[in-house]
């Protein structure tokens, strides 16, 4: 796997049915901490609130799925919240669900649809990127041919993060997965041979 959806921002969308308001967050989440405390946000912001429900995925092949009814009826709210982020295919995303009851009882298929709904106008709002797998590589350049050798590699899609000046300059550079077993071959044609890029792992872009 080189690439995965996730959300694009934060997004927030109120929904009511039947008088009862349900306001649908996702927002984007490296780890079960930071979900969780996501939730807990949402718990201290609309104190309120009779439910907060939750689900998230996280990893880029959805390894970790979780979800929360939160008091609600078994299987009404977390499980079919969970299914539109699997259904989107989103990952390292969390959606929270605070609903202020509105005095009509919805039934199961009511808050199934509810909750549901409340993620999707959530998911919409937020918009998805991808983010892909790049290897990392550092790229040796004399000081004099620095600048020059990150322009070229930029003009060709190579992601530079950064440059350290010591005896020489040394590029850090981010280059697609898919390209970096021509990434060598590159550099060596740019330089006329002169660097070697030096792979140092690999991280996932933005």
């Amino acid at each position: 796997m080189t690439s995965y959806l996730t959300v694009a921002r934060t997004a927030s969308v109120e929904i009511e049915v039947k008088r009862s308001r349900f306001l649908g967050h996702v927002e984007r989440v490296s780890s079960e901490e930071e979900a969780r405390a996501v939730v807990d946000a949402a718990r201290r912001a609309h104190w309120d609130a009779g439910h907060h429900c939750s689900a998230f995925v996280l990893g880029p092949g959805s390894e970790v799925q979780r979800s929360n009814d939160d008091g609600e009826p078994s299987g009404t709210a977390g499980a079919p919240m969970l299914e539109v982020l699997r259904g989107r295919e989103v990952s390292d995303t969390v959606a929270v669900v605070s609903r202020w009851f509105g005095g009509v009882l919805l039934g199961a298929g009511g808050l199934v649809r509810a909750y549901s709904d409340a993620v999707r106008a959530a998911l919409d709002e937020a918009g998805t990127l991808e983010r892909r797998l790049s290897a990392l590589f550092d790229v040796p350049a004399a000081h004099a041919d620095a600048a020059r050798l990150e322009n070229d590699l930029r003009s060709r899609g190579v992601g530079v993060l950064g440059t350290d000046y010591a005896a020489a300059a040394l590029l850090h550079v981010a280059v697609p997965a898919g390209e970096a077993d021509a990434f060598p071959a590159l550099v060596a044609a740019l330089t006329s041979g002169a660097s070697t890029p030096v792979p140092v792992g690999q991280t996932w872009t933005p």
